[in-house]
């Protein structure tokens, strides 16, 4: 089985890349949306990728969940670097539920929330912290980026 840090996906110029690929020790993977309630959270993503050096924020712009990020590469770009100057990657727009799930999100959803259960990604901004060893913790929509103990 393909390590998690190799689990190909696609970046927003249609390159296939990994975890592994995109460098760091740690990586805080997020499906994320432009029109959602918790899209201020992009603000603490950013302010976590620019302040520890061993950790990449990724995210993972996804349709799935009251239609909150309908816009295209290039809108969602624009968007998230006027608004919130969010300098981390940003993939290519996903499914993170159903039978056009992400390979890589299909393995994440293995894993429980704290304190919850594991599955389907309940809402926009679900968290995903990953090791170098490929180990997973899971926050909720809820967990602000500031508050997860990095």
């Amino acid at each position: 089985m393909t390590h998690l840090l190799d689990e190909p996906f696609q970046t927003m110029n249609g390159e296939t890349t990994t975890l592994r690929n995109l460098g760091g020790e740690r990586w805080l993977v997020v499906n994320v949306a432009s029109a959602c309630g918790a899209t201020p959270q992009y603000a603490g993503l950013q302010e976590l990728h620019e302040k520890h050096d061993d950790l990449t924020v990724v995210g993972f712009p996804c349709n799935q969940f009251g239609a909150q990020e309908p816009g295209t590469h290039d809108e969602i770009c624009e968007f998230t670097s006027s608004k919130y100057n969010v300098t981390f990657p940003l993939m290519a727009k996903i499914d993170v539920n159903g039978s056009d799930r992400l390979p890589l999100f299909e393995r994440l959803c293995q894993n429980a929330v704290a304190g919850g259960e594991a599955g389907d990604v309940r809402w926009n901004f679900e968290k995903f912290l990953i090791d170098g060893d490929g180990n997973v913790e899971r926050f909720s929509t809820r967990a602000q980026p500031g508050a997860l103990g990095l």
